[in-house]
């Protein structure tokens, strides 16, 4: 008998071999029905954590059946390699962004390739390569070509103290700069965006198509996009010739508009504002500029706002009403402004309340009468008074017939809008995708020549965290000719957002080498959609859906053929750890400190501690490191039990004593094959032309294995009950003592053949032991023999026509739909019913089936 089973021995030498046979090359045979496997690429941050290995174990599972299921599968791995983080880097450690990446790529990769995952590391990509980000500069010249992307002003965030424009991830939650910690200002900058809202409808409907997305994520982006149906209806402004626009979903409250507000930003409100009211209004100003967005929307805060002294003309009433700012209109939303209807909108009404503003009720319940004084806004349907000739009509009614009758006298007009805005993709950073233009004050912006791509980023910078981005600084690299006429003109010194870079990378790995173009059409036909895409509920709107954006544009402009990009998606749960926390303070407590953890108790307060589990965070000292459970179990073991504790979808809580069992259980395998090969027990023996009943039950618990562990692997991929069907397998091998049948030897192959997605390298190292050649991950995946389920069999009469043809043998306490069903698969059946109609079939339960056929 073989020593131990030694994990770490195991694991290093099959890498090393699989990797020499470069048995994870991507199959291109085109005979073979394709599938394309992938998990969202990382951030490479220097060390893996749990929640990359769950993610990336499941998809390899995946991947590797879909494989030993006769598919040609891609499954690639890369890296998400520009952002903020790594320019962080670069100013605390002094240290290149571009160092401080590939250190991390190389720590990374080598920390998956230990984990045993199944990647064509060939067609590896890293966003932050000129061989990449040369084709995402190509691709934004899609964009801006096709009048998609395009510059203008927009509110950033301002450290006054840096002078630098910051990122929300830079903005802590009291609105003060991550670095200089000043109260961060909002401010007007010209950025650029790509114009996502011209797809919003589109985007909206293909939801639809998704039938492998979970619902709930389906939602989120349907809320996101955010339709709306209402009216879009104008108030003039007194004394001037300009209008007030605004949009609503309530075009019957009009009659009850009593006042109308403007955001702060918004071009009209020094416009509209009086010489008396001038200063108030720019001191409101100046202060809704220190507040972020969440800050000036969050549904518990007052709402602030001051009066700048003009008026506008409510046109359904012909009465002037005040013209107000307050914070929580926000510029980049709908119009910037807003009608004021009190009684029946709460937003309207706290503020109406505050402010001391009119407010009049134009909508009662159907059968309730107007109040004198109404103690919150009314926002149920009802029946309109107080509004001229629309008086007693229905208020769903009244939406169409007033929308029609501002359009029919040039206040407004039907309008569907939507939630989503356009995609502000400018970055005021060095580590990002440069924005491939030319700003020339003659021809405006020019585009860099395709032939001139990739503006590379140059690599002599400064890193310092104040002041303008490092490109802003290098005049030897800002300043060029103009490519369109040759006037001295710069080049634009923003990146852009790294959401771009992974908004098309799954293309870009059906065609990895191409130096010729992003991809080439054909490869995308060939590997397009995704068959299954895994990933963390946290990139359920973003990522998705700029993800579906760029698919739909792409597709438009002729490069693709697809409109979505991912056939099926897996949001896979959060790996949470056990955590200490004191319920007072909030405080997180290392375990290490604690002296008793049946009993923890606060070392420093002596307060007992609260102990829930919580997503792994170096911050809640509960995480736990894969290389830690690699060292001690194996790559093998860590995989088991990601997959076991819980449901793919699900929260997964760690659980030494649960790691524990899964390396048992693999322990349990290798004594097994151990047993079986010291018994003289082979591979490849026949099965016996009779059975004992041993012999009967065991091959029916591996069928039946079979059978559960492929329907798990199909769907929504029951990872977890599949290993429970490997255990209850390893079970009744154990419990059988026939070594030398062949159907132990059946038992063993398939135990093996069905475990190697799951925990490959010792399946793999079993069956070579066993005499095996070639790879086990290139064996055919096991089929069911629907014989070896039948459990207590009793013999059933076919008759076609009254005439017995033969005898069948089915379970005990089948059912007639199933007897009915049996007969027809049966090969008498096939054999007689063949092209003929049924015309009726009589079944006599336990004894006979009688197909009654037309003439």
């Amino acid at each position: 008998m073989d020593d131990r089973y030694d994990p770490q021995v195991i694991e290093a030498k099959w890498q090393q071999e699989w990797a020499a046979r470069q048995l994870d090359r991507t199959d291109t045979d085109p005979q073979k029905p394709k599938f394309y496997a992938l998990s969202m690429f990382p951030y490479p941050s220097g060390n893996l954590h749990m929640g990359h290995v769950r993610n990336y174990t499941i998809t390899d599972v995946i991947a590797r059946c879909r494989r030993m299921q006769g598919y040609r599968v891609l499954h690639p791995m890369g890296w998400d390699a520009f952002g903020l983080p790594a320019e962080n880097a670069a100013i605390e450690r002094g240290i290149h962004p571009r160092v401080w990446t590939q250190q991390n790529i190389a720590q990374m990769r080598q920390e998956l390739q230990r984990l045993g995952l199944s990647y064509d590391w060939e067609r590896e990509v890293t966003t932050c390569h000129p061989d990449y980000y040369r084709w995402t500069q190509w691709l934004f010249l899609e964009f801006f070509e096709a009048g998609l992307a395009y510059q203008k002003e927009a509110a950033v965030n301002w450290d006054p103290v840096d002078q630098t424009v910051l990122a929300n991830e830079q903005v802590d939650s009291e609105g003060r700069s991550w670095r200089s910690g000043a109260l961060v200002e909002r401010r007007l900058l010209k950025q650029w965006f790509l114009k996502i809202t011209a797809y919003a409808e589109e985007l909206l409907n293909d939801l639809e198509q998704l039938t492998g997305w979970p619902e709930r994520v389906k939602l989120m982006q349907a809320n996101w996009i955010g339709k709306s149906s209402g009216a879009y209806l104008e108030f003039p402004i007194v004394g001037s010739d300009e209008k007030i626009a605004v949009f609503t979903t309530r075009p019957d409250t009009v009659y009850g508009v009593t006042y109308v507000v403007l955001a702060p930003e918004h071009p009209l409100t020094l416009k509209v504002t009086t010489s008396r009211r001038r200063k108030t209004v720019e001191a409101f100003i100046a202060s809704v500029q220190q507040e972020s967005e969440l800050e000036r929307t969050a549904g518990d805060r007052p709402k602030r706002g001051v009066a700048t002294g003009g008026k506008a003309l409510n046109p359904f009433t012909g009465e002037e009403i005040p013209i107000w700012i307050a914070d929580y209109v926000l510029y980049e939303y709908g119009t910037g402004a807003v009608m004021g209807v009190p009684a029946h909108d709460e937003r309207d009404f706290q503020f109406a309340k505050a402010h001391k503003l009119p407010i009049r009720q134009v909508i009662i319940p159907p059968d309730g009468k107007a109040s004198t004084r109404l103690k919150a806004a009314y926002t149920e349907p009802g029946r309109l008074i107080n509004s001229g000739p629309f008086d007693g009509m229905d208020s769903a009614a009244a939406k169409a017939a007033i929308t029609e009758y501002a359009a029919t006298r040039g206040w407004g007009r039907e309008q569907v809008q939507y939630r989503l805005r356009d995609w502000l993709i400018s970055r005021q950073r060095y580590w990002g995708v440069p924005i491939p233009i030319i700003h020339c004050p003659q021809c405006g912006a020019v585009p860099v020549p395709r032939s001139e791509l990739p503006v590379l980023l140059p690599e002599e910078v400064e890193f310092t965290g104040r002041g303008p981005s490092p490109l802003a600084k290098l005049e030897a690299w800002r300043n060029v000719p103009c490519p369109k006429c040759g006037t001295p003109a710069q080049r634009e010194t923003d990146t852009m957002d790294t959401f771009i870079d992974s908004s098309w990378y799954y293309f870009r790995y059906a065609d990895a080498r191409n130096s010729e173009a992003p991809f080439d059409p054909a490869a995308i036909k060939d590997w397009l959609p995704v068959d299954q895409y895994v990933g963390g509920i946290e990139h359920a709107i973003l990522h998705l859906l700029y993800s579906r954006f760029f698919t739909k544009v792409l597709r438009d402009r002729g490069l693709v053929q697809v409109s979505e990009p991912f056939q099926r998606l897996l949001t896979q749960g959060m790996v949470q750890g056990r955590t200490y926390k004191n319920p007072r303070t909030g405080k997180y407590v290392i375990p290490s400190q604690i002296a008793d953890l049946s009993q923890p108790t606060d070392p420093e307060t002596g307060e007992p501690l609260e102990v829930v589990y919580e997503k792994m965070s170096k911050s809640k000292y509960n995480g736990v490191a894969p290389s830690e459970v690699i060292e001690k179990y194996g790559a093998d073991t860590a995989r088991m039990f990601i997959l076991f504790k819980a449901p793919p979808e699900k929260d997964l809580e760690w659980d030494d004593a649960d790691v524990e069992g899964q390396f048992r259980f693999l322990n349990r395998v290798w004594r097994l094959v151990q047993t079986f090969k010291a018994n003289g027990g082979q591979l490849g023996q026949p099965l016996p032309t009779s059975l004992t009943k041993a012999e009967k039950d065991l091959r029916r618990a591996v069928h039946t294995a079979i059978k559960e562990i492929s329907d798990d692997l199909e769907g929504d991929y029951q990872l977890n009950t599949a290993v429970a069907e490997l255990m209850k397998l390893a079970n009744a091998l154990g419990s059988a003592d026939c070594y030398t049948s062949g159907v132990y030897g059946e038992g063993i192959q398939t135990l093996l053949t069905l475990l190697a997605p799951f925990a490959p390298h010792l399946s793999e190292e079993l069956w070579h032991q066993l005499g095996g050649t070639d790879s086990i991950h290139r064996q055919p995946w096991p089929k069911v023999d629907p014989t070896a389920l039948i459990a207590e069999e009793m013999t059933v009469v076919i008759q076609v026509m009254g005439k017995t043809r033969g005898t069948i043998q089915v379970p005990a306490g089948a059912s007639q739909a199933e007897l009915e069903e049996a007969a027809k698969q049966s090969d008498l059946g096939q054999r007689y019913l063949a092209g003929k109609t049924i015309k009726k079939v009589i079944v006599v339960p336990g004894k006979l089936v009688n197909f009654v056929l037309a003439p």
